[in-house]
């Protein structure tokens, strides 16, 4: 009796997946529910459970092949190895012939790679037993690369390596020029910009906010709240309690169009944009109405940590009814941010700049921030939404009563 291994359910919008990883080969024994292989999707990289006990037998798509829902990948048989059919796809099976003519102590020290990461290893003419990988169980990414790469550079590799690179990547006496294909990721990103571009009426209304009252509350505070919390009180928290409010009070922000329907939502995922080696992404504080303002705080830390090993999952990547973009890490002052389809809302932070402002007719420096406020024209009036933008403001600018809920 044999059990089918297939590609399970994508989310909604992601059409197929490249195999990444077979974590077995033919001939090993399974166990229900260990991981079998990984899948790369758009963002995130898919774990595929054994669904029984067995011995795995035919492998149906090999690691860089690209695959759909519900795609055959292989097939468990039952009993033990012993009994295991030899019949396979021959570049799946060749790796299980191999297997036991190598030492356990050589497996360990030859890092896996993928076939893309091996491509570019290759090209750049690097040992990858160098490189140290910042991936789930220790493999070795494209960034780790490049990361390996600049690191060599800075600290001074030998003429010998420094030529044999630049003969790869930049031919003497041409003008460089080189062309890599986009990321997964990156195609996607390209994708839902164009999408939102050219499917809503996209404008952007802007403000300032004084952070004073803020970074008086963290400076008093700061101490009592890392000891009480083991994390500290950074600016995110604020804003996230803010735009709940905001968005309580115009719940157009919080909708979404579908065809020809608004659908107002009665609660509040709110999006928050972290950086991630392979690009942005959007992991989602569900119900951020509930959560304390430490509970925010450790969210969005576990999400950005996660986010760098790519151990984030579709539920927490998907939907979202308001988005929060900080450019401000990066050092950006001013942006128009581009809506997150479906939402009809995002709001930009940018960086804390002291500046002098007028206060009680006396000029006094604070530290100010721009903050750009880009909505969906088709079902928020441009009313609600400078009002939505300055109701933030007034939040923020008296956050005890947004914390006292008065």
């Amino acid at each position: 009796m044999s059990t089918d291994v297939r590609v399970p359910a994508l989310p909604e919008s992601v059409a197929d997946a490249t195999v990444l990883t077979w974590h077995k080969q033919p001939g090993d024994t399974v166990v229900r529910d260990e991981n079998l292989v990984d899948l790369e999707t758009d963002k995130v990289v898919l774990e595929v459970p054994a669904p029984a006990d067995g011995v795995l037998g035919a492998v149906s798509a090999a690691e860089g092949d690209t695959v759909t829902a519900d795609e055959l990948l292989a097939i468990i048989e039952a009993g033990s190895a012993a009994a295991t059919p030899a019949a396979a796809p021959a570049k799946a099976a060749a790796p299980a012939k191999e297997a036991p003519q190598e030492s356990d102590s050589n497996a360990d020290e030859e890092p896996v790679l993928t076939p893309s990461v091996r491509k570019l290893v290759k090209e750049l003419g690097v040992d990858a037993s160098n490189i140290k990988g910042t991936g789930k169980h220790g493999r070795i990414l494209k960034s780790d690369v490049m990361t390996h790469m600049d690191k060599q550079e800075s600290e001074g590799a030998t003429p010998a390596a420094k030529t044999e690179a630049a003969a790869v990547v930049t031919p003497a006496g041409a003008r460089p020029e080189q062309r890599v294909p986009m990321t997964r990721l990156r195609a996607r990103i390209a994708e839902r910009l164009i999408e939102a571009q050219s499917t809503a009426a996209i404008l952007t209304t802007f403000n300032e906010v004084n952070l004073q009252a803020i970074m008086d509350i963290r400076k008093q505070h700061q101490d009592a709240f890392v000891k009480a919390h083991d994390i500290k009180l950074g600016f995110m928290s604020f804003f996230v309690k803010a735009t709940i409010e905001a968005l309580k009070k115009f719940p157009a922000v919080n909708a979404s169009i579908d065809g020809n329907d608004v659908i107002y939502h009665g609660y509040y995922d709110i999006g928050v944009a972290v950086g991630s080696p392979r690009g942005l992404v959007v992991p989602v504080l569900r119900d951020a109405d509930q959560m304390t303002l430490a509970g925010i705080e450790n969210k969005i830390k576990e999400f950005g940590q996660r986010a760098a090993d790519r151990s984030l999952t579709y539920e927490e990547l998907n939907g979202g009814t308001f988005t929060i973009s900080n450019g401000g890490v990066f050092g950006s002052m001013l942006s128009t941010p581009i809506l997150n389809p479906p939402q009809s809302g995002i709001l930009g932070m940018h960086n804390i700049i002291q500046r002098p402002i007028a206060e009680n007719g006396e000029v006094v420096i604070r530290p100010m921030m721009y903050l750009a406020h880009s909505y969906d024209h088709r079902i928020i009036d441009g009313r609600e939404a400078v009002q939505f933008l300055i109701s933030i403001k007034e939040a923020l600018e008296d956050p005890a009563r947004m914390l006292l809920d008065i």
